[in-house]
């Protein structure tokens, strides 16, 4: 069997063609709500202008076999991450601000104690919401055939699903115009995935929403960033809930929610005052509380706004996703699961779980990892080098990290881009870096993607329209696919029942020279894929 040759992308095209492909995608994105609102702040309280997303021209190429195995790992993801989401003694080991990660550090540090608290009070989540998202590169280590392998694992606010979806239907709509005038043989019609993410998402908010056992007048509440650009991403599930559905969906930031979320002590339901003019009862009651924010401490600029957050937790609704889903989607997370026999304990122990996956099934989940440690660690790369820690000394965990260094990524416990340290860089870091802070950070092997694999970027800068922003930039780039998934569990004992689906899927794109992969950040693109064998 041949193998695709990820240098020969993207297929060559005359100025003519290209200028006319750019017309049609920049077109159609801004005629279908493929839409970001402009960069500039503040943000008006009425939208009166949009630009369209970032953009690749062409799909990114994707071997079938890759993008199957994907699919089917996300299964197993679901449920592995709603058990470790149950197992309250693993994330206060690992996460906790007694023993784990939010000792050193301070964001995590708070959502756990906030959690710890609530436990303490006797507060049960009865069902938890998790909208996933695994996020992979394809590994072609010294130019072998290649390989699958996961980025990150992503618990909250798993964002682009929709306009990844609209970017998918936007090249297909330029394969129906143009057929990309016949510059590729893999350019064909079943070469191109439906993806479905806005349906498959809203699908998992609604069946939160109807576990609730509430009233038909309940609200799904959103709770939104300041001066959020990427509205549409969200408007769009708000739209498929309503009208597919029959949901109303009511947005608020969490300084809004301060001043308008109320718990009632007897119920514990929770109610959003909103002006007697918009619901003559003066309030709506919520069913599900969506978090489209609170990953990030720049979400939480006074400790009032992690009260609120907290105050939210403390109420029957079902959270997406609740303080221990959140923190099971931490980095150091991701590390311990690649330790010995840890999979194991949440995926095949037969007197714990009903339902049980196989060697083989575990095994292709653990292929999809890279090596990962943390800085902390000693010589049996499992523990915390305590002693060293203490006196200050170099870990063992931090010479093997000085020692790889160029083939290495240090993640902390953020989301959102912007925040891994890379390659050269890391031995300056790592001498700034205290001690004390060493538990905070974990190390992972760089993915080795396929070289000289390239695309047509295109960005928009500002509501100006000049030609400059709109020129696409031809440049080799990186991409990464995430597969999105749901999940609703609850804590019914160890074996919780856990309702899952896989449900769509989204491909970042980037140009090489950029580390970080956000969108939002302004790293990367919104793309597509293109099946190849």
């Amino acid at each position: 069997m041949s193998v695709f040759d990820f240098a020969s992308w993207p297929p060559t095209l005359s100025n003519v063609q290209l200028e006319e492909l750019t017309v049609y995608a920049t077109s159609y994105a801004l005629s279908h709500g493929l839409l970001y609102l402009p960069p500039e702040l503040p943000l008006p309280t009425v939208p009166s202008a949009a630009i369209h997303a970032p953009l690749a021209l062409f799909p990114s190429p994707v071997p079938r076999r890759l993008f199957e195995k994907a699919k089917k790992l996300q299964r197993i993801y679901n449920v592995l991450y709603s058990r470790v989401a149950l197992d309250e003694a693993f994330l206060d080991k690992v996460m906790g601000a007694e023993h784990g990660v939010g000792k050193v550090d301070d964001f995590t540090g708070q959502l756990w104690r906030g959690w710890k608290v609530l436990r303490d009070e006797g507060i049960n989540q009865a069902l938890h919401l998790g909208i996933f998202r695994s996020d992979y590169l394809l590994h072609s280590f010294e130019n072998q055939e290649p390989s699958l392998k996961q980025v990150e694992f992503n618990t909250i606010s798993a964002s682009f699903g929709t306009l990844s979806q609209r970017v998918s239907e936007l090249h297909r709509y330029l394969h129906k115009a143009t057929a990309y005038y016949s510059v590729s043989p893999h350019l064909r019609p079943e070469n191109f995935p439906v993806n479905e993410t806005i349906a498959g998402i809203a699908s998992g908010l609604a069946a939160a929403h109807a576990a609730y056992s509430s009233p038909k007048d309940t609200r799904i509440l959103v709770v939104t960033q300041d001066n959020e650009r990427n509205v549409f991403d969200q408007r769009w599930l708000e739209y498929e809930l309503l009208e597919k559905h029959s949901i109303r969906m009511i947005r608020q930031t969490l300084a809004q929610l301060e001043k308008t979320a109320r718990v009632d002590p007897t119920t514990r339901k929770l109610f959003v005052d909103v002006p007697t003019d918009l619901d003559p009862s003066g309030f709506v009651e919520v069913s599900v509380v969506y978090f489209r924010s609170v990953y990030t401490p720049t979400d939480f600029p006074t400790p009032t706004h992690y009260t609120t957050r907290f105050l939210l937790e403390r109420s029957t609704a079902i959270k997406c996703p609740s303080l221990a889903l959140q923190l099971a989607g931490g980095k150091k997370v991701q590390e311990v699961l690649g330790q010995a026999g840890v999979l194991e304990r949440f995926l095949a122990d037969g007197k714990k779980y009903s339902e049980v996956f196989s060697k083989e099934e575990i095994q292709e989940l653990r292929d999809s990892f890279m090596g990962m440690w943390g800085l902390d660690v000693g010589e049996n790369m499992l523990l915390p080098d305590s002693e060293a820690i203490k006196s200050g000394k170099e870990t063992f965990g931090v010479r093997k990290a000085r020692e790889e260094a160029k083939s290495l990524v240090l993640k902390p416990q953020r989301e959102g881009g912007g925040n891994n340290v890379y390659k050269e860089d890391i031995p300056a870091f790592l001498d700034t870096l205290p001690p004390q802070e060493r538990e905070a950070w974990i190390a992972m092997q760089l993915i080795v993607t396929p070289a000289n694999t390239g695309n047509y970027l295109i960005r928009a800068g500002s509501t100006s329209g000049s030609s400059e922003s709109q020129t696409p930039v031809r440049t080799d780039v990186v991409s990464e696919l995430g597969i999105f998934g749901w999940s609703l569990f609850g804590n019914n004992g160890a074996d919780s029942n856990v309702k899952e689906e896989t449900v769509g899927w989204l491909v970042r794109t980037k140009g090489t020279e950029s580390n970080e992969g956000g969108v939002a950040t302004g790293f990367s693109v919104l793309d597509s894929i293109i099946l190849v064998d």
